[in-house]
């Protein structure tokens, strides 16, 4: 009986210590590349004490991974780039429901889910980038005018697998119905210089070197070109001019990336914990003047590069909307020829 007083006590301090252990981390499957987030997960990690495991890869690999792996996946927190992805990690029955003042605090309610399921953590604007020495902007004031016959062979954009496009589309469908959307979509296709291929990069490079004189993409990208290292991408981002649309309409159409708590998250406190971090102000500064994107936080200083693109009125849609009416979106955007 002696000898076997030590062992025991092993066994009871490893049964105690567990949760304890499990309680220290949190595991994150993320749709951002680890270095648009991992220097924020490690300021996390330094002020609390809890360690983030990182899994990076694309929004639907890891939306399917997470369903393929269901009630035995370590995942705590799924972090994306579109709240289009976050409604469908919701539908698919993914994510939980969690209460925090702190977020309902700092989100407002159109950016984020009305059930506590996921929450806005940055945005981003889909806006217009011209070529000025070739384009006229009279008459170019809304994505309504994308249509219009005037530019033929002039506009590019990605392709309609492309969830900002969808959830663009989705947008314009809960504002105005499917009937003006879907000849909306068909005079924009009537309208591409090319078929569309590449990201929004690509776009802007296109109607930098004149292979289009329009494009339709995402503030961040442009901003981070802008903004970046690469001498090639500065230069062709510097020839093109910005336009907001749909300032006299219902705003420019607005994008989170976002978080949502895993239904089965072991680490359920953590997760709240880190999104809780994610609406820091030490947080948000990083968004804004490292990836160039919008804070979700009122009173956060914008990057010079967003700074003087001036203020814009942004939709107040509820980002619900935009999955409520994907799968329209996307059957829309089949029917009028958008590849």
């Amino acid at each position: 009986m002696k000898h076997s007083i030590f062992p025991m006590f092993l066994v009871l301090l490893f049964a105690v210590s567990a949760p304890l252990q499990a309680a220290s981390e949190v595991n994150v499957y993320s749709a951002r590349i680890e270095a648009l987030i991992k220097p924020l997960l490690n300021r996390f990690t330094e002020e609390t004490g809890i360690r983030v495991n990182l899994v990076t890869g694309s929004a639907d690999a890891l939306l399917q991974r997470l369903i393929r792996e269901g009630r035995n996946t370590p995942a705590d927190l799924f972090l994306t780039t579109d709240a289009g992805r976050l409604i469908r990690a919701k539908e698919a029955g993914m994510l939980q429901t969690i209460a925090s003042e702190r977020l309902d605090e700092v989100i407002p309610a159109h950016y984020r889910d009305d059930e506590g399921m996921w929450y806005g953590l940055s945005m981003r604007a889909r806006f217009l980038v011209y070529a000025p020495d070739r384009v006229d902007v009279s008459g170019l004031e809304s994505y309504a005018d994308l249509a219009d016959p005037k530019w033929r062979n002039k506009i590019c954009v990605r392709s309609s697998d492309n969830v900002y496009n969808q959830s663009l589309t989705a947008a314009l469908l809960a504002h105005q119905g499917e009937q003006v959307t879907e000849s909306w979509a068909r005079g924009l296709v009537a309208n591409f210089a090319r078929r569309p291929s590449g990201g929004d990069r690509d776009q802007i490079t296109a109607t930098a070197v004149g292979q289009c004189d329009i494009a339709m993409v995402n503030t961040y990208y442009l901003a981070m070109m802008l903004a970046g290292s690469d001498a090639n991408q500065r230069e062709m981002a510097e020839k093109l001019q910005v336009l907001w649309p749909d300032q006299e309409g219902n705003g420019t159409h607005v994008n989170i990336s976002g978080a949502g708590v895993v239904h089965t998250a072991r680490n359920r406190d953590a997760a709240v914990q880190l999104l809780e971090f994610l609406v820091s102000d030490e947080s948000q500064r990083w968004y804004a003047e490292t990836n160039h994107e919008y804070p979700i936080k009122e009173g956060i200083a914008l990057s010079p590069v967003l700074e003087s693109w001036g203020e814009f009125t942004a939709d107040q849609l509820p980002l619900h909307l935009l999955g409520k009416h994907n799968a329209d979106a996307v059957r829309l955007m089949d029917r009028a020829g958008w590849q």
